[in-house]
């Protein structure tokens, strides 16, 4: 009976390392392929005097907020000193349910800043209050802005920004300018994996899908979008943004380029060498990072799966939305990894006891987890690269046992989105499960 037992280890062992390693395989070579023609198409990022000369756009900011009463002010505060550009105006969207964010917006002495009280309490969701914003803009008869920037009520903005974003929705419709994650010191592993998959999102996967011609999904924050172009993307509807969407920034992008209008992703930097990007705090801890992913999974790879299809026929447009929706399936590959390495060593342990050894992997698996460890060195170096290019060669070398929580949020992460996915296509609501923000104190 034991030896029977022993032998159903062993093939547990194998079956679960072939699901896993074919799997990582299939990924690796994904990743491959983006590396290569990232080294081909990617190039340096231009100086800030691209975006220099006369402004003569007008933005309105919208910044859609619930329960944010422990940043807004000083949100508010930093983006009207540090904002470099003549002619904007900061929307602020809040509850009737939710007083205290409406009090701190109003604390903030400023012609330029507009507090939008929504007619329903909340949460509803980002989308539902983005277009209570929309809404109350639209009724405005007196100012009407060329375009309209998003943000979240923890961003600190670039002063350039609405420059950058000016000079590029010349020839644009929408932009989207880059996203650094700000990483805590004191919690460096969970903040400063946001920051390892940011400089990869950012400084390689959207220049890819923009030198490929595939769609370019916005990230909700720093992105500029011009007024008729929002018009257009509301429709009939007379509503631009998916209410009933948990990542209504990426679905946007998507609904846009259906609609023709062109997305421009830019990378500029100002005269001290610095990128013009947004800057935030992302989840501090385990429990509100896997939170954040998992409404980013459910709302992408599973939600999006129907919401938005596959996008026009063409081998890039697929193949990118495939990469956006990879994650359960990551998450299920290395899920198997982590379950094989711990039934092997069980399985070791069990034949020592027996006084024999455990049986080798055969040829195929074997040449298979060969290439899988080269995949991996190889993925090692990409993201040390990266993000050392963003945050400095210490960070790069963090960033290799990073990869270790990145994994564990994933897992976590993609769990939990399932189950809320399949609560909601029982008829659950969809709501605003936002996390908890902090400001940065920055100069």
């Amino acid at each position: 009976m034991a030896v029977t037992a022993l032998g159903l280890l062993d093939r547990a062992v194998t079956e679960t390392t072939l699901f896993a390693a074919f799997v990582l395989f299939i990924l690796g070579l994904d990743d491959l392929l983006l590396d290569l023609i990232a080294a081909v198409t990617g190039r340096s990022d231009p100086d800030v005097r691209t975006v220099s000369g006369p402004s003569r756009l007008r933005f309105a900011v919208f910044i859609p907020a619930w329960r944010e009463e422990r940043v807004i002010g000083a949100m508010l505060r930093a983006t009207l000193a540090r904002y470099d550009h003549p002619s904007y105006r900061l929307y602020v969207g809040c509850y009737p349910n939710d007083p205290a964010t409406a009090a701190a917006v109003r604390s903030v002495n400023d012609p330029r800043v507009r507090l939008v009280v929504g007619g329903g309490d909340g949460p509803t969701t980002k989308a539902d209050c983005l277009n209570r914003l929309w809404q109350a803009l639209s009724a405005e008869s007196a100012w009407r802005p060329d375009a309209l920037v998003l943000h979240d009520a923890e961003d600190m903005v670039h002063p350039l920004e609405l420059r950058a974003a000016e000079h590029a929705l010349r020839g644009a419709a929408l932009v989207q300018l880059p996203v650094l994650p700000l990483i805590d010191p004191t919690r460096h592993w969970v903040t400063g994996h946001y920051a390892d998959e940011f400089a990869e999102t950012h400084a390689r996967d959207l220049v890819v899908r923009a030198a490929l011609g595939a769609s370019l999904p916005l990230a909700g924050v720093g992105c500029a979008i011009r007024y008729d172009a929002l018009e257009r993307l509301a429709g009939t509807s007379g509503l631009p943004f998916a209410a009933d969407s948990l990542t209504e920034d990426y679905e946007l992008g998507l609904r846009a380029a259906a609609l023709g209008l062109t997305i421009r992703f830019v990378r500029q930097r100002d005269s001290s060498g610095a990128l013009i990007a947004t800057r935030a705090y992302f989840p501090e801890t385990l429990a509100r990072a896997v939170r954040q992913k998992a409404r980013w999974i459910g709302g992408i790879a599973l939600a999006g799966w129907d919401r938005t299809g596959w996008g026009a026929p063409r081998v890039a447009e697929r193949w990118m939305r495939w990469r956006d929706r990879r994650a359960p399936l990551a998450a299920a590959a290395v899920t198997a990894a982590y379950a094989a390495a711990a039934l092997a060593a069980v399985a070791a342990v069990s034949h020592r006891w027996e006084g024999d050894a455990p049986p080798a992997p055969g040829r195929g698996l074997r040449a298979l987890l060969t290439v899988n460890a080269v995949l991996l060195g190889w993925r090692l170096i990409a993201r040390l690269r990266l993000t050392a290019a963003a945050y400095g060669w210490r960070e790069g070398l963090r960033a290799l046992p990073r990869i270790a929580v990145a994994n564990a949020v994933l897992i976590l992460s993609a769990t939990r989105a399932l189950r809320l996915h399949v609560a909601a296509l029982r008829g659950a609501p969809v709501r605003w499960d936002k996390t908890a923000h902090r400001f940065p104190d920055l100069p």
